[in-house]
């Protein structure tokens, strides 16, 4: 288990890390979400041991992280970090022997990867001359080349089409099968949606949101109502408790204070005609998103 309990990180007088708390466990993907700037970078620099805390503990089953647990832990930075005047099996060594591996073992599993994300025909080609995809394949292997027990996971799918998001989410999915402790870090919230069972949403370094991802929805009172057929959407509007009405080309899409106003919107809706939808859903994690961090910055 990964235990974050009451850390705070300051770089002079700001407040980076505001008193953040969480626990991963065995086999759990976890989401840390935030916009630019929350403290989700310095939160995984302090985890991976490239920070330290100013206050409270950071414990890898039940070890604090230094040099002596870093070797189980993989981390795919946001940014790019790979040296890419080295060719790719260059790249690979290095980083292995850093997490304590011998040659041979990571050259084993360095061509399991390349034939897995059917790159290896890239094998000795500079990192230069690769795509920014295929360059963002490598830096993924480079995090788990190790079988890391816990991986920290910044913005996975940059630079990746569909078909090569597929590939790394059956990755991920696989890791979790195997135990890996999962942190996952995206702007993309349908992406969290997919995998996360857990999550914390940071503003300013503190935790403004926090649990699992369907008590979150529970507690989340907001609704979205989906109808088919033809309303009256002036009518719609007036009625207590909604907050916007919405029109595609398929559907209105009515967004409600809680599920105490869905009546009140269906006795408006069965005045209408040719009606064949009727669904209330809870909004996605965006949209909670979205709401819980401009509450905080209007504040």
């Amino acid at each position: 288990m990964l235990k974050v309990e009451n850390v705070t990180k300051y770089y002079g007088n700001l407040k980076a890390v505001d008193n953040l708390s969480f626990e991963v466990k065995e086999g759990e993907i976890f989401g840390l979400l935030g916009v630019n700037g929350a403290g989700k970078t310095t939160t995984f620099r302090m985890m991976v041991g490239l920070l330290d805390k100013t206050e409270g503990t950071i414990l890898l089953n039940d070890k604090p992280i230094d040099y002596t647990v870093t070797d189980q832990i993989g981390f795919l930075t946001e940014e790019r970090s790979l040296l890419t005047k080295l060719t790719v099996k260059e790249q690979v060594i290095y980083y292995g022997i850093l997490k304590g591996m011998d040659e041979k073992t990571i050259l084993e599993k360095l061509d399991y990867w390349l034939k897995r994300f059917h790159i290896e025909e890239y094998k000795n080609r500079k990192i230069k001359e690769l795509s920014k995809g295929n360059q963002q394949k490598i830096q993924f292997i480079t995090a788990i080349i190790n079988d890391p027990k816990l991986l920290i996971l910044d913005e996975p799918f940059t630079g990746l089409d569909p078909l090569n998001v597929e590939q790394f989410m059956e990755v991920i999915r696989e890791l979790k099968e195997k135990k890996t402790m999962i942190i996952f870090s995206s702007h993309r919230m349908e992406h969290v949606e997919l995998f996360c069972e857990k999550l914390v949403i940071l503003v300013k370094g503190k935790s403004v949101l926090s649990g699992s991802l369907k008590e979150i929805k529970k507690a989340y009172r907001k609704k979205n109502i989906h109808i088919k057929g033809d309303i009256n959407i002036d009518t719609l509007q007036e009625v207590d408790g909604v907050l916007s009405v919405q029109q595609t080309t398929e559907e209105t899409i009515v967004k409600i204070k809680s599920d105490d106003y869905i009546e009140k919107v269906f006795d408006v809706v069965k005045k209408g005609k040719n009606i064949t939808e009727f669904r209330v859903e809870d909004p996605t994690l965006n949209e909670i998103f979205l709401d819980k961090v401009g509450v905080i910055y209007e504040e």
